[in-house]
């Protein structure tokens, strides 16, 4: 038997070398960003190494890092129309594709990436699978001046935002913004939040991605399960 730890990241691994498979010679391709995400990385510089020709866009500054030292070429989004395939992770996905994103800080950057993408896969373990969402809180990028607003503004919609912190100081995103952790409880009506919060002035991105997800690839076990 697996420990669950080492069941976990098994999983993870299974996933990233199926979600892998779709990326074809001379793609742009999207690096998602966190834990699951660095597996997908690792693999498409191997795959470079073999003589695969990619070019990457990377979800945050700790995803371009981990890229550059691979050996992978980078391209800026802005000189980019579209892209071909990105492979990402998620917090939360329910058995319709809806997601939650975020836990790691890079949601704005992954949520431009995936609306560019022709093709989005999210590669998990199946620890991340929920009937509902909303276990997980939805972070919540927001410029600094609004935090307070926009606290009160989750409050008037039966929600509780917590301001991140690392170390007793306000966590900043790769834009120099806060992220609130916004709790709703499980979500009936994922695509309604995410239209409200979309509504609220000071809020960059939220952690809700709806009918972003071509298809999930969920590790279980030593197999792939495929959404």
């Amino acid at each position: 038997m697996y420990k669950q730890e080492d069941k976990k990241e098994l999983e993870r691994k299974n996933a990233a070398s199926e979600a892998v498979k779709h990326i074809n010679n001379n793609d742009v391709v999207g690096l998602g960003t966190g834990s699951t995400a660095v597996y997908a990385i690792q693999l498409i510089a191997e795959l470079v190494k073999q003589g695969l020709t990619i070019k990457g866009v990377p979800t945050s500054e700790k995803s371009a890092l981990l890229a550059t030292q691979l050996g992978l070429e980078l391209i800026d989004i802005n000189d980019i129309s579209s892209i071909d395939v990105t492979i990402d992770g998620a917090d939360e996905f329910d058995s319709a594709r809806q997601l939650i994103k975020g836990g790691g800080g890079a949601l704005f950057r992954e949520k431009i990436v995936a609306s560019l993408s022709k093709k989005e896969i999210i590669i998990a373990d199946s620890g991340k699978f929920v009937e509902r969402l909303g276990k997980f809180k939805v972070p919540i990028e927001v410029v600094p001046i609004a935090v307070n607003y926009v606290q009160q503004q989750i409050l008037r919609i039966e929600g509780k935002g917590t301001l991140r912190e690392t170390e007793h100081v306000p966590f900043i995103t790769d834009n120099g913004n806060y992220i609130i952790d916004a709790d709703f409880g499980l979500i009936s009506d994922p695509a309604s939040l995410a239209q409200t919060l979309n509504q609220i002035d000071g809020i960059l991105a939220h952690g809700l991605f709806i009918n972003l997800a071509t298809i999930v690839i969920m590790g279980q076990g030593t197999e792939v399960r495929l959404y």
